[in-house]
C-alpha cells in the first residue's frame, strides 16, 4: 500500500500531447473595406437595441414574428438541442477525469436439515413387527456482506483532458451554430417580409391601374361606337387591361408563396397562418458600420469554425496519446459477518489495492494512421476556418456595393417613375384630343406602370441588402 501511495503523485502529473493551440492566422486584415472606406464603428439609437436589428425597420408586425423565431422555429430548436448535447457531453468528458466509486450491499438467509432414524420393536399374540422412521433437526444462518470499490485512470498523457478540451471547444462551437442558425432564420425572414410588404404595394398600384383601364375601356368603346377610333383601339385596351388583371393574379400567388415561408420561418402551421395586407410604407434603415478586425468576432460561423479548429487540436492529443500505456488504479473494500453490528468489525474486513497496465504491442500501424487522420481534419478545419472568414470579407464588400449602389438605383427608379408618369399623362390628353393615336397611349401607359413597379422593387433590393449586410457583419455592430 506504501508503494501505491508512493507511486501515485507520479501518475497524478502526467503530460499533454497535443501541440499548443493558436488561432491560426487568417489573410491580412487591411484597414478599410474597399467598397466603403470610410465605414467606421457606429453607435445606434436607443431605440434599436444592439441585437434586435429588425427594429430599425420600424413595423410591429415585422417585431412580433421575429420574436417567434427563437421560440418555435425548428431549425433553431435543432441547433440548440444540438448545443444542449454539446454541453452534455462536457459533463461526461470531465466524469472521466475522477474515479468511478461503486458499491454493493448483500444479505442471504440459509438453513440446513440433518437426517436422523429411529427402531422400535412390538410383540404380542401371534407374532412380532419391527419398524423404522425418519426425523430430521435443521441448522440455519444469516450473512450480510458490505463491498465498496473504486477506479481511476490517471490522465498520464493528457488524453483525458484533451477529451474534455475538445469537448469544451465543440461545445462552443456548437454554440456560434445556435447564433448563427437563429441570425439566418431571422434574416430569411426579414427578406421575406420586406418582399411581401413590396408585392402589397404593387397590388395596390395594379389596382388602381386595373380600375383605370376598366375606364379607358368603356371611354374606347364608346368612341368605338360613336365612329371616332378604329375597332383596333378596343383591342389595344382590352388587351391592357387583360395583362394588368394576370399581373395582379400572379402577385396573389407570388404573396401566398412568401407567406408560407415566413409561417414556416416562424415555426406556425401555414395552414392557419396568415398576414393581413397593409399600406406599403417602407423604411430603409441606416446601419452604422464595423472596421474589418472586428468582424472577426461578431460573425457566429467564424467563431464555430476557429473553436472546431481548437477541438481538432485537442484530437491530436488524444490519438498520440495511444502510443503509451492505459493505467488503471484499483481498490476495493468489503465486509462481512452473520449480524448487521459484525459489518463495521475490523476482524471482519478486507481490503485491496491493485495498479494495472494495458498497452498495444503491435498494430501494425493503426495507430500511427490515427495521429495522421487527426493532423488531416486538423489541417482540414484550419481550411475552413480562414474560408469562412474570407466568405465573410466578400459577403461584406457585396452588401456594401449592394446598399450604396442600390441607394442610387432608387433614386433614378424614382425619377424615372415620375417622368412616365407624366408622358403617360400628357399621351393620354394628346390621344383624347385626336392629335397621336391609341398605340402611342398604350406604350406610354405601360412603361409608366413598369416605371413604378421597377421603383417599388428597387426600394425592396435597398431593403434586402440592408439585411444582407446586417447579416454579413454578425447582426451586432458599435
Amino acid at each position: 500500500m506504501k508503494r501505491c501511495l508512493l507511486i501515485a503523485p507520479l501518475l497524478v502529473a502526467g503530460c499533454n500531447l497535443a501541440p499548443p493551440y493558436h488561432r491560426p492566422a487568417t489573410v491580412p486584415i487591411p484597414p478599410s473595406f474597399k467598397e466603403a472606406p470610410g465605414w467606421i464603428v457606429g453607435t445606434p439609437n436607443d431605440t434599436a437595441a444592439r441585437g434586435e436589428w429588425w427594429r430599425l425597420f420600424d413595423d410591429p408586425v415585422l417585431d412580433s414574428l421575429e420574436a417567434k423565431v427563437v421560440v418555435t422555429n425548428q431549425n433553431v430548436a435543432e441547433a440548440r438541442a444540438a448545443y444542449e448535447a454539446a454541453r452534455a457531453l462536457v459533463i461526461v468528458q470531465r466524469s472521466a477525469l475522477f474515479p468511478t466509486v461503486t458499491g454493493s450491499v448483500n444479505a442471504s438467509h440459509s438453513g440446513h436439515i440433518f437426517p436422523t432414524t429411529s427402531n422400535s420393536n412390538s410383540s404380542g399374540t401371534g407374532g412380532s413387527t419391527t419398524g423404522s422412521g425418519a426425523t430430521g433437526t435443521g441448522a440455519t444462518g444469516s450473512n450480510f456482506a458490505l463491498d465498496i470499490g473504486a477506479t481511476w485512470e490517471p490522465d498520464l498523457w493528457g488524453k483525458l483532458g484533451n477529451a474534455v478540451t475538445q469537448a469544451r471547444a465543440n461545445a462552443q462551437a456548437s454554440a456560434g451554430d445556435l447564433e448563427n442558425a437563429t441570425l439566418s432564420a431571422r434574416g430569411e425572414l426579414a427578406t421575406d417580409y420586406v418582399e411581401l410588404r413590396g408585392i402589397d404595394g404593387q397590388r395596390v398600384l395594379l389596382d388602381a391601374t386595373i380600375t383605370d383601364y376598366q375606364k379607358s375601356l368603356t371611354i374606347t368603346i364608346n368612341k368605338y361606337n360613336a365612329g371616332t377610333v378604329a375597332h383596333s383601339d378596343v383591342f389595344q385596351a382590352q388587351t391592357s387591361l387583360e395583362n394588368a388583371i394576370a399581373s395582379r393574379q400572379d402577385l396573389d400567388r407570388q404573396r401566398a408563396i412568401l407567406e408560407h415561408a415566413i409561417a414556416m420561418l416562424a415555426g406556425e402551421n401555414p395552414s392557419t397562418f396568415s398576414i393581413a395586407a397593409t399600406i406599403w410604407n417602407p423604411v430603409v434603415p441606416s446601419i452604422p458600420g464595423v472596421v474589418p478586425a472586428t468582424l472577426l468576432e461578431r460573425r457566429p460561423d467564424i467563431a464555430a469554425a476557429e473553436r472546431r479548429v481548437a477541438a481538432a487540436n485537442a484530437n491530436i492529443g488524444i490519438q498520440r496519446a495511444a502510443y503509451f500505456p492505459q493505467v488503471t488504479l484499483s481498490g476495493d473494500a468489503g465486509t462481512s459477518g452473520s449480524r448487521l453490528g459484525q459489518l463495521f468489525s475490523a476482524a471482519t474486513s478486507v481490503w485491496s489495492l491493485g495498479l494495472s497496465g494495458l498497452m498495444t504491442l503491435l498494430d501494425f500501424g493503426a495507430r500511427r494512421g490515427q495521429v495522421l487522420q487527426a493532423r488531416a481534419q486538423y489541417e482540414e478545419a484550419v481550411a475552413t476556418y480562414r474560408e469562412t472568414v474570407l466568405t465573410a470579407f466578400q459577403q461584406v464588400e457585396d452588401n456594401l456595393a449592394a446598399t450604396r449602389i442600390l441607394a442610387g438605383v432608387t433614386a433614378s427608379q424614382a425619377a424615372a417613375a415620375t417622368a412616365a408618369t407624366r408622358a403617360e399623362a400628357i399621351t393620354t390628353n394628346q390621344y383624347a384630343g385626336g392629335i397621336v393615336d391609341y398605340t402611342e397611349v398604350v406604350v406610354a401607359r405601360n412603361a409608366a406602370l413598369s416605371a413604378r413597379q421597377t421603383q417599388i422593387q428597387a426600394v425592396v433590393n435597398q431593403q434586402t441588402a440592408v439585411i444582407a449586410l446586417i447579416q454579413a457583419i454578425g447582426g451586432n455592430w458599435g
